[in-house]
C-alpha cells in the first residue's frame, strides 16, 4: 500500500476515534472495572505520547480529575521541564474549548477571522486556570516566521481594543458581556514601543511571572529552559523559521543576555506537522541543501534531484500521463522537528536534554489544530512557559484540576 494511501487510512481511523481525546484512545476499562480501565488508559496514552511526555487532563469541575469528563482540557508537558520547580508550561490540545467548528467544541487559542475574541480570550483564560497561573501575563507576538527575537523582561504594553470589536457573532460564547472589564484587558493586543504590534517568533525571559507563548497550527513549538540561570524561552519555528535558525539563534541569544551554558539547557520540542505529511517543493529541497550539509537526512523523497534542480523525466512521454495533461510536480517530505533537534544539538544542547514529541498535528487532527490538513478554518494551540512568581502555588497543573485563571494576550494571523 502507498505511503500516502497508509496515512491518510490511518488519519482516518484515528479521526473516528479521536472524539475523546488521546485519553479517550487509551481507555479501556468497563464501568465495573472503573479503576482497571483508567490504569490501563494511562499505559496505554504513555504508548501513544512516547517517552518523556505526560498527558494533564483538567476537569471542567475543580479538583475533579477524570479520563473521561467532559468539558475539560488536555495538556501536553515534557517530563524534564515537569521537574524543574520554579518552572510552568505546558503544549495545548484542540479539545475543551468554547470555540465551535462544526459542532464541536475547541480550545482556539489564536486569534483567527472565524472565531470571536471573545471566545479565545475565554480559552486562553482557560488555559491558564489548568496551569495554575493566574498571576501571570501571557506574552504572545504577532509572528511573521522569521527569526526575531525578543527578549521580555516585563508585560509589554497593551493597545486597548474598541468595545464594539469585543462583541461575539454568536455561538458558544455569544452570551457573554463584552463590557467586563476583564474580557476588555484579555483582548488588548501587545504593542512594541511605537505603538505596532510586537512581532517576532521567539520570546526570552527570566522574569518571574511572564508566560511566554508560541502560538502553530502545524510549526514547529519549541520550548527552553536553563534550570541554572533560571531563563525560559518559547520558538515558533515554520520552514523558514528553521531555515534561518531561529531555534539555534535563541540558545545564543540567551548565552549574549543571561550567561547561559548551552550544556545546561532543557528543550521540548512539541506536535507538529510531521516527516509523514509534510511535503514541499523544490524551492524548500533547494533552501535547506544550501544552508545544511546533512539536510538530505531530513527529507524523504527524490531530495537529490530536487534540491539540485533536475528535471524528474527528461522524456516526458514516458510519464504515462494521458495527452494534454501536466506531469504532477515531484514532492518531498521534510522532517522539521528533526532539523531543529539537529539546530538545538549543534547549538551545544545536549541529545539527552532535548525532548521531541512523535505526535503529527496532520494526522492526528482529531487532538490538534492543523493548517494542511483543515485550512483556513483551524485554529491555533500554544506552547506556553513561564517563571512562577510568588503567586503560583506549587506551579504546573495540580493533578490535571483547575486553580485560577488570568490572562493578557498577543496576536497572530499565520497558518501556524
Amino acid at each position: 500500500m502507498p505511503l500516502r494511501t497508509q496515512v491518510r487510512s490511518r488519519h482516518r481511523r484515528r479521526r473516528a476515534a479521536g472524539a475523546a481525546g488521546i485519553a479517550g484512545l487509551a481507555a479501556t476499562g468497563t464501568t465495573a472495572g472503573a479503576s482497571t480501565g483508567v490504569a490501563a488508559a494511562g499505559a496505554s496514552t504513555a504508548a501513544v505520547l512516547g517517552p518523556g511526555w505526560s498527558l494533564r487532563r483538567s476537569s471542567h469541575v475543580e479538583g475533579v480529575v477524570g479520563i473521561g469528563d467532559i468539558g475539560g482540557i488536555e495538556l501536553l508537558v515534557a517530563d524534564r521541564l515537569v521537574a524543574i520547580p520554579w518552572l510552568v508550561h505546558g503544549f495545548s490540545t484542540r479539545t475543551g474549548g468554547e470555540s465551535e467548528i462544526g459542532e464541536a467544541h475547541v480550545l482556539n487559542l489564536g486569534f483567527t477571522d472565524w472565531d470571536s475574541r471573545v471566545c479565545v480570550s475565554q480559552n486562553r483564560r482557560k488555559l491558564l486556570r489548568a496551569l495554575t497561573a493566574e498571576n501571570m501575563s501571557l506574552v504572545a507576538l504577532r509572528q511573521l516566521h522569521s527569526d526575531l527575537i525578543h527578549v521580555i523582561s516585563k508585560p509589554p504594553e497593551r493597545r486597548p481594543q474598541e468595545p464594539q470589536s469585543l462583541e461575539p457573532a454568536g455561538g458558544a460564547c455569544a452570551t457573554q458581556p463584552s463590557s467586563r472589564p476583564e474580557v476588555l484587558l484579555s483582548v488588548a493586543s501587545s504593542v512594541s514601543p511605537s505603538g505596532a504590534p510586537l512581532q517576532g517568533d521567539a520570546l526570552i525571559t527570566a522574569q518571574p511571572g511572564l508566560l511566554l507563548a508560541a502560538q502553530t497550527a502545524d510549526c514547529v513549538p519549541i520550548l527552553l529552559a536553563d534550570p541554572v540561570r533560571r531563563v525560559a524561552a518559547a520558538i515558533h519555528a515554520g520552514w523558514r523559521g528553521t531555515l534561518a535558525r531561529i531555534a539555534a539563534k535563541t540558545v545564543g541569544r540567551m548565552r549574549l543576555e543571561f550567561g547561559t551554558r548551552p550544556g545546561d539547557v532543557l528543550a521540548a520540542i512539541g506536535p507538529a506537522i510531521g516527516r509523514c505529511c509534510y511535503e514541499v517543493g523544490p524551492e524548500v529541497a533547494q533552501a535547506f541543501l544550501g544552508q545544511f550539509a546533512m539536510a538530505a537526512e531530513w527529507f524523504d523523497g527524490p531530495f537529490d534531484r530536487m534540491a539540485l534542480g533536475e528535471e524528474p523525466n527528461f522524456l516526458p512521454w514516458l510519464s504515462m500521463v494521458p495527452p494534454g495533461h501536466d506531469v504532477p510536480p515531484e514532492r518531498v517530505r521534510l522532517d522539521l522537528a528533526a532539523a531543529n533537534r539537529w539546530q538545538l544539538a549543534d547549538a551545544g544542547v545536549r541529545p539527552r536534554n532535548i525532548t521531541v514529541s512523535s505526535l503529527c498535528t496532520a494526522c492526528r487532527s482529531d487532538l490538534f489544530f492543523s493548517y494542511r490538513r483543515e485550512g483556513k478554518q483551524t485554529g491555533r494551540q500554544m506552547a506556553v512557559i513561564g517563571i512562577k512568581d510568588g503567586g503560583i502555588k506549587n506551579g504546573g497543573i495540580k493533578n490535571g484540576g483547575i486553580e485560577n485563571g488570568g490572562i493578557k494576550d498577543g496576536d497572530t494571523r499565520n497558518d501556524g
